[in-house]
């Protein structure tokens, strides 16, 4: 029933491999454990959760972990109530730990013009990946989406482009004259040598013409970062983080921006308060006459 599952997040909600990974990775977790306690994972009540629980407390698992894996769980006996292998949810009434706050990662603007300038734009490649990188920062869509992107979802004239994100859920993101000028040199030249004759719907393609990867990206993101020698960990992911953080810093409200990311819950794009809040703070400590005793 597990892959019968990870086909229906898959075909009917459009979910990336790497979310759908995560999905299958946590509920064999939790099959591997009913499995070496000789349970049956449709006979399952309360008492058998919680061991379960306390077997992952024991093993010292982070709220944030234990909270993706029973998110997980609650969807997976949800699709078996719907297949009628079981006759009710027993996570349904199980609530997530609080979570560890964590506030996201993000480039400041000197970090993220050391990665623009790292981009060759007189190379084919070079200029390849920094159209990669102007549309993750110009437009904050998710790492999947970028790849999935076409040529058809992009609108030059208005400067638009067509989003098909979690869920197939649509939305439309906007870029300005530093992206439109880098796609056009993109597609007219790199685009065309990569293509070598072929033909691809697809935006950003790969050395050998063909549909970019997200593991792809993240190579080139990664080899950037090395080459700009900044020296924390970055992910095409925090390059959304960085256009969410720099949109409210310029003064973006955070409705705008949720309807931007594509965000479901106000609450998910609320994170990026507490990380300009905090900006505000270190600006005010170091800047104010006033804000320490001599």
């Amino acid at each position: 029933m597990k892959e019968k599952f990870l086909e229906k997040l898959k075909y009917e909600y459009n979910y990336s491999d790497l979310t759908i990974n995560g999905y299958d990775y946590e509920i064999t977790k939790f099959l591997d454990y009913l499995n070496d306690n000789h349970l049956d994972y449709r006979k399952i009540n309360l008492d058998m959760i919680r061991n379960y629980l306390k077997y992952l407390d024991n093993l010292k698992y982070k709220k944030n972990s234990v909270s993706k894996n029973l998110s997980s769980l609650r969807s997976y006996y949800k699709f078996l109530t719907e297949e009628k292998v079981i006759l009710n949810n027993p996570f349904k009434n199980i609530s997530n730990p609080k979570k560890d706050k964590k506030l996201p990662d993000f480039l400041n603007y000197e970090e993220i013009n050391k990665l623009f300038d790292c981009a060759d734009t007189t190379t084919t490649l070079g200029l390849r990946n920094r159209c990669i990188l102007e549309i993750l920062y110009d437009t904050g869509i998710r790492v999947s989406e970028l790849v999935n992107l076409k040529i058809s979802d992009i609108e030059f004239d208005r400067k638009i482009i067509n989003i098909l994100g979690k869920g197939k859920k649509e939305r439309i993101v906007y870029y300005g004259d530093y992206l439109q000028e880098v796609l056009e040199k993109y597609i007219n030249d790199s685009r065309k040598y990569l293509l070598n004759n072929k033909s691809s719907e697809y935006l950003i393609l790969n050395n050998n013409g063909s549909k970019i990867t997200t593991r792809g990206v993240e190579y080139i993101i990664d080899k950037m970062v090395n080459e700009a020698a900044i020296k924390h960990k970055i992910s095409p992911h925090v390059l959304r983080h960085t256009f969410a953080t720099h949109m409210l810093n310029g003064g973006a409200d955070i409705k705008s921006i949720q309807q931007l990311l594509g965000h479901e819950s106000l609450s998910t794009t609320g994170i990026y308060t507490h990380i300009t809040n905090d900006v505000l703070r270190q600006e005010y400590l170091k800047n104010h006459p006033r804000s320490k005793l001599n």
